[in-house]
Order: C-alpha cells, then sequence, then structure tokens
C-alpha cells in the first residue's frame, strides 16, 4: 500500500470524527431539550396511538 493510501484513509477519520462530534453537540444543545423530553415521554403515554380516535384524520383520510 502506498502512504497516500494512508493519509486518505487518516483524513477521513478525522472527517468522521468531526461530524460525530458535531452531532452530539447538536444534541445537546439547549433548545432540543423540550423536543427531546416530549419523545422521550411518547411511548409511556397511553391511548395516543394511531388506533385512537382522538386524532384527527387528515383530508387523504377523508377522501377514502
Amino acid at each position: 500500500m502506498s502512504p497516500l493510501w494512508g493519509h486518505l484513509v487518516g483524513v477521513i477519520i478525522l472527517l468522521m470524527m468531526a461530524v460525530f462530534i458535531g452531532i452530539w453537540v447538536w444534541a445537546w444543545l439547549p433548545r432540543h431539550k423540550k423536543t427531546f423530553g416530549w419523545l422521550a415521554r411518547l411511548p409511556m403515554e397511553e391511548g395516543k396511538g394511531p388506533l385512537d380516535d382522538s386524532i384527527p384524520a387528515t383530508d387523504e383520510e377523508q377522501r377514502r
């Protein structure tokens, strides 16, 4: 293998690490706390699933 290949792999690894850290920082921003809290509680809520009649039908569902 050529030394160029090793440098290319190193750059790709650094880019992947930067993307991972960027996503991690984005997920921990304070403005996402409310949304993530709501999503975390969603499975525990009763009677609010897709089979519940309290969810209004969309226009497309009403046409059927």
